[in-house]
């Protein structure tokens, strides 16, 4: 008996899973596509772009990760010149995220969220030493002759 072959019965047969596919499209298709950070114009000629960035960096650095209104009205304390309105301000985090100076990340605070801006995390340079002239590719050597000389062993004993 085939009473409830159409219907949501749980018969689980493959209209459910063209429907489910169908949906998981749709919603795919349905969203916009990522703006590409590298491409924002920063609206001002480039190399006043980067002292203003450096400015708005130095701020964002000094005050830890900032929501964008705290960073207008840091910046208008500060008064950095160059940055017209806090939409052009918006325009230039936009451009240094880009260029890979700033992340933007989000806090979810119960219902609401809060996306703050931050510095990325510096990269700290290697110290060289002055006493040790050992090179890495060196330090590996031993090691290897230590495994070479272990499994060399290991096959005496076996003997």
């Amino acid at each position: 008996m085939m009473l409830f072959r159409r219907g949501g019965g749980g018969g689980g047969g493959a209209d459910g899973v063209a429907a489910s596919l169908m949906k998981i499209a749709a919603r795919h298709f349905s969203r916009k596509r990522a703006e590409n950070v590298r491409k924002i114009n920063p609206k001002v000629p480039r190399e006043e772009a980067k002292v203003i960035a450096n400015d708005l960096y130095q701020i964002i650095k000094d005050h830890g990760p900032l929501t964008v209104s705290n960073t207008w009205n840091l910046v208008k304390e500060a008064g950095i010149n160059g940055v017209n309105s806090k939409t052009h301000m918006k325009i230039m985090l936009k451009w240094m995220r880009g260029r890979e100076m700033l992340k933007l990340f989000c806090n979810h605070h119960g219902s609401s969220k809060k996306f703050l801006v931050s510095t990325l995390p510096e990269e700290p340079q290697p110290v060289l030493q002055e006493s040790s002239s050992v090179l890495p590719s060196d330090t590996q050597k031993p090691s290897l002759q230590q495994k070479l000389h272990k499994k060399k062993h290991i096959k005496e004993q076996a003997l």
